[in-house]
């Protein structure tokens, strides 16, 4: 049997500030938020008054799922539909990451928030 040790080096992210969801609604040409476009990253959904995450999940083109996907619901996206079906989205804020490395910076936020709270975010099924 072949034994291998694999070392992740670690990944630096630097967060966008905490955006209101309706902020984000509006198009950054008007005076919206701008969203990375084309650069994969990971993002985190909260209510403002609290540090449990209502979703916690990667994207390979940030603008595409926050935006358009998430927000939107332009495009599909299973945690956004649930979030606006069932959520009060008025004091609902988002944030973001850039990482080339969005499925391991995912599963890595998964992991620690898991640890902090006994489950995953609501809107999470799976890592």
């Amino acid at each position: 049997m072949e034994e291998e040790t694999i070392k992740i080096p670690p990944i630096a992210l630097k967060w966008s500030d905490w955006i209101h969801w309706d902020k984000i609604k509006e198009d950054a040409r008007i005076g919206g938020i701008e969203i990375p476009k084309k650069r994969p990253g990971v993002y985190e959904v909260k209510y403002e008054d609290t540090e449990e995450r209502l979703s916690i999940g990667k994207a390979s083109d940030l603008r595409m799922r926050v935006r358009q996907g998430l927000v939107k619901g332009k495009t599909p996206h299973s945690a956004g539909d649930k979030i606006r079906a069932n959520e009060d989205t008025i004091k609902i804020i988002v944030r973001w990451a850039i990482t080339d490395r969005p499925a391991a910076v995912e599963e890595e936020l998964h992991r620690r928030y898991l640890n902090k709270f006994g489950k995953l975010p609501k809107y999470v099924e799976h890592t």
